[in-house]
Order: structure tokens, then C-alpha cells, then sequence
């Protein structure tokens, strides 16, 4: 249908209404002049109207419902697409905070195992047992001994019993540190003369005692090889 042929239903339209308003004026005593004129111009527009075919104003009717159906399928999907990216973004941030938790969990679970087998190491060397390796007794010693005095520690160990928790003198000396006598370090424990461990603590609480560290019993041992 053509743009001419619609604006002539819309004129055609325009002037019924226009004939029905002049009819209704007469019928209410209007002025004889104003209703001759509307009857002529109600007559001319009449052919007007009359051109126009009934098929085209169909269509005109068939396109303008087609606009409406166009825009509203138009709304419909643009909602429907907009819903559907708010649920995926949804659900992505359900998935994003799903992986985050069992990230979580398994860092958590994985420190919790490295904290078990770490405390499991580092009582097995304290456990007292039938014999011990020279490894064994340094581990135990670092457990004992603060980090910072550790050194000075193990220099007066190597040097009086070369990390030998059994080492005997001949003289009454004994293990570790070479107490004087030996027997001295039953003070730290009953086992003195097989758990290393004994030795160092009772070793460490003696330098503590008489030179305040076991730096301080490292600087007098220097000057004069014994303690």
C-alpha cells in the first residue's frame, strides 16, 4: 500500500467524523448556513473516501496491528535476554564462589596436614629409643637449644664428644657435654645416659647457669678448652 493511498484513509477518516458531527449539529437546531456548508463539504469528502478500496484499509488496519505485534516481540526478547545474562552472571558468581571455598578448604586441609606430619617429625627424635644417629641428636639439640645459640652449642658438643651421646672419658665424663660426672645430668631425666635429649637440656640449663648462654660457655671454652 502506498504512502499516498494511506494518507488518503486517514483524510477519508477524518472527513467521516466530520460528516457525523454536521448531521448531529442539524439535529440539535444549529444555524441553517453552518449546516448546508458541512453537508457540502461532507459530500465532497465523501467521494473521497469512496476512492479509497476496502481491501487497502484493511491493510493499512493489518500494518499498523503488525507494528504493534513487532514492537512487543521486540520487548519480549529484549527482556528475555536481559534475564537471561542476570542468571548467568548468577550462577557464574555461585560457580567463582564455589571454587574460592574449595580452594580455600584444600590450602586449609593441606597446612593442616604439613602442621601433622611436622609435629609428628618433631617428637619421633625426643622419643627415647635404642640408638640414635648422629643426624638424630643434632635434630634433637635444634629442637632444644634456641635457634640463636644453637652454633656456640654445637661448637662445645663437637668439640667434647663429637655429637656422642655415649661418649665416655675413662675420667668420670659423660655424653654430650661431658658432664662431671655423668651422673650430674640425672637432674634432667632418669635416662641421661641414653636419651640425648636428656643430655641437651641438662647441657643447655648448665651454660645458661654458670655463663649465661651457651654463646658465653662457646667464648670461655675458646680461651680455655673446657667449661
Amino acid at each position: 500500500m502506498s504512502r499516498s493511498s494511506v494518507r488518503g484513509f486517514a483524510v477519508a477518516s477524518a472527513t467521516a467524523v466530520t460528516t457525523v458531527g454536521a448531521i448531529v449539529g442539524i439535529a440539535a437546531g444549529g444555524p441553517a448556513a453552518a449546516s448546508n456548508d458541512n453537508l457540502e463539504a461532507t459530500a465532497a469528502d465523501s467521494t473521497l473516501l469512496a476512492d479509497i478500496p476496502a481491501g487497502q484499509q484493511a491493510q493499512v488496519q493489518t500494518a499498523s496491528l503488525t507494528q504493534q505485534a513487532d514492537a512487543q516481540s521486540a520487548q519480549a526478547s529484549a527482556s528475555a535476554k536481559k534475564s537471561a545474562e542476570e542468571a548467568a552472571r548468577r550462577q557464574a558468581a555461585r560457580d567463582a564462589k564455589s571454587k574460592k571455598n574449595a580452594a580455600e578448604k584444600a590450602a586449609k586441609d593441606h597446612d593442616l596436614e604439613t602442621q601433622a606430619a611436622s609435629r609428628s617429625t618433631s617428637r619421633s627424635p625426643l622419643q627415647n629409643q635404642s640408638s640414635y644417629s648422629i643426624a638424630e641428636v643434632q635434630a634433637i639439640a635444634r629442637q632444644i637449644v634456641p635457634a640463636g645459640q644453637f652454633q656456640c652449642f654445637s661448637n662445645i658438643v663437637n668439640n667434647e664428644s663429637s655429637w656422642n651421646y655415649r661418649a665416655d672419658n675413662g675420667a668420670g665424663a659423660y655424653g654430650l657435654v661431658q658432664a662431671m660426672p655423668g651422673s650430674k645430668m640425672s637432674s634432667a631425666g632418669a635416662d641421661w645416659q641414653s636419651n640425648p635429649a636428656t643430655q641437651v637440656k641438662w647441657g643447655l640449663n648448665y651454660m645458661n647457669q654458670r655463663y649465661g648462654s651457651p654463646c658465653g660457655a662457646w667464648s670461655f671454652w675458646q680461651t680455655h678448652h673446657s667449661y
